[in-house]
């Protein structure tokens, strides 16, 4: 799993640094600066409701308590969901086939991520299955 959750990261940063390269992960498109900006914040206050917990590179949760507070109430991870809709909402402002496939990338890498935390997730914490059956994974009533 720790190989498969490294891929993943992997495949986010390709992903984004294909839209910079290509000049096309930031943009002045009205649209696109809302949705970008929307997305930093989720990040931010994600990032705040976690506290001091590390990042690392493959995912392995930190130990502590489950975080199910802030936006971890309505999806279980805000942080893939806002690099998700940065990158989605770059491609608003630059649509292309290049640019809609390294968002799709980003994508591709932040599921895989996921799905090897979320394994990772009930292994350290016991009530993880019952939260995850009332929240979503990234995107409210939906996935």
């Amino acid at each position: 799993m720790k190989i498969l959750s490294i891929l993943g990261y992997l495949l986010m940063v390709a992903g984004i640094l294909g839209l910079f390269f290509t000049q096309s992960l930031f943009s002045s498109f009205p649209l696109t600066v809302a949705l970008q900006v929307i997305a930093l914040l989720l990040m931010f206050w994600a990032r705040k409701t976690l506290g001091m917990r590390s990042f690392h590179l493959s995912a392995e949760p930190t130990k502590g308590v489950l975080i199910t507070s802030g936006p971890y109430k309505y999806i279980r991870h805000p942080i893939y969901a806002a690099v998700c809709l940065f990158v989605l909402a770059s491609v608003t402002g630059s649509f292309s086939l290049i640019s809609l496939l390294c968002a799709f990338v980003v994508i591709i890498g932040s599921i895989l991520r996921i799905f090897c935390e979320e394994k990772s997730l009930l292994k350290i914490y016991p009530e993880y299955a019952e939260y995850s059956q009332k929240s979503k994974r990234m995107i409210p009533f939906v996935f």
